[in-house]
């Protein structure tokens, strides 16, 4: 367990590269309650969300989900979230460590005719992921969960409590999230292990969920995007939407990079041999530092070193051999082209 913005997580259970298996083979849970949740309604409450992200938000059915980044004026990145559209209200999911600095943001540019509400405490989230996750959820859940698409979201009871659940997730695999009260949390993680006995159910770590995410090349806040980086040269341009009529902040600073291009680039290396590239480690070409890695480990799919890192624009075509700094010793690189794993049950946003 680790102390992880005011909360006590898991990094594992009983192994990183087992928990990874169990989600890319049949089904395992992640409790992600240390997500922040916040409710925004009334008559503004579109007009402020587009605002503030840089997707189009006026393009969400009700229902729907859509990924999305808050910006500063500078156009560096204040966070990264998941916007629902429900029938009521949005909800915003951010990190977890975000969660007081993006209430905090929001708050600043509230206006008349919305009002917020940070329900992180008074909810509980857990992420069912899996190929099997379907089959385990259905056994639980109150409707049918095969329409409900990728980034679409129903209500509905899961073990006998009212819930949200999205057809969303941070691994590649198909999978759920559950939003309940937190005061039935115990009950519905119950119910939905004894759903997935025959699937192997297990719990999964933080860990597991860092080489998920990596071999999907899911950029992590705080280490591949933060309020240095841009969307742009993060690979998030298909969550800006620069043809908003009325711009959002950040927006006049991401026209300018999108119209020059971004002097560096968010690329996926693969390690030539058994080394790791950690955060930080320097990239070189022909000698000369282009880049630094962002995020690294060995990833358990493709039993080889990967890592995520920015490098200036020339470098960063996909097939360029570069070298990684590790401590003195130089390990070479290819640039590929992500996701690094490319079996996963669910891959496209």
């Amino acid at each position: 367990m680790v102390d992880f913005a005011g909360y006590d997580l898991p990094v594992q259970f009983h192994g990183i590269i087992p928990e990874h298996v169990r989600v890319r083979t049949t089904v395992g849970v992640f409790d992600v309650s240390h997500m922040g949740r916040i409710e925004v309604r009334g008559k503004n409450a579109l007009s402020l969300i587009n605002r503030v992200t840089t997707n189009d938000a006026s393009k969400i059915a009700v229902n729907q989900a859509q990924y999305s980044v808050l910006c500063y004026p500078d156009g560096g990145i204040v966070d990264d979230l998941v916007v629902y559209r429900l029938p009521e209200y949005y909800l915003l999911v951010v990190n977890g460590a975000n969660n007081e600095k993006d209430t905090a943001w929001l708050r600043e540019h509230l206006s008349g005719g919305v009002q917020m509400d940070n329900v992180t405490d008074a909810t509980a989230q857990l992420a069912v992921q899996g190929p099997k996750a379907e089959a385990t959820m259905q056994k639980v859940c109150s409707i049918p969960l095969s329409p409900i698409g990728f980034y679409w979201a129903a209500s509905c009871e899961v073990a006998g409590v009212k819930a949200l659940v999205s057809r969303t997730g941070y691994t590649g695999e198909d999978g759920f999230e559950v939003y309940i009260p937190a005061t039935a949390a115990d009950k519905v993680w119950d119910a939905i292990f004894a759903a997935g006995k025959e699937f192997d159910i297990e719990p999964i770590g933080l860990g597991a969920r860092d080489t998920l995410r990596m071999e999907m090349k899911m950029a992590l806040y705080g280490n591949d995007i933060d309020k240095t980086t841009n969307p742009i040269e993060a690979g998030l341009s298909w969550v800006v939407a620069l043809d908003k009529p009325e711009g959002f902040i950040g927006s006049d600073v991401l026209k300018r990079v999108e119209t020059e291009k971004p002097a560096r680039r968010l690329v996926c290396l693969e390690m030539q041999d058994r080394s790791i590239a950690r955060p930080h480690y320097s990239i070189l070409a022909n000698g000369q530092p282009v880049g630094m890695v962002t995020s690294g480990t060995m990833s358990p799919s493709l039993n080889k070193g990967i890592a995520l890192g920015y490098v200036k624009r020339a470098s960063a075509k996909a097939g360029t051999e570069v070298q990684v700094d590790i401590r003195g010793r130089s390990a070479t690189a290819v640039i590929v082209k992500p996701p690094f794993y490319k079996h996963g049950s669910r891959r496209q946003m």
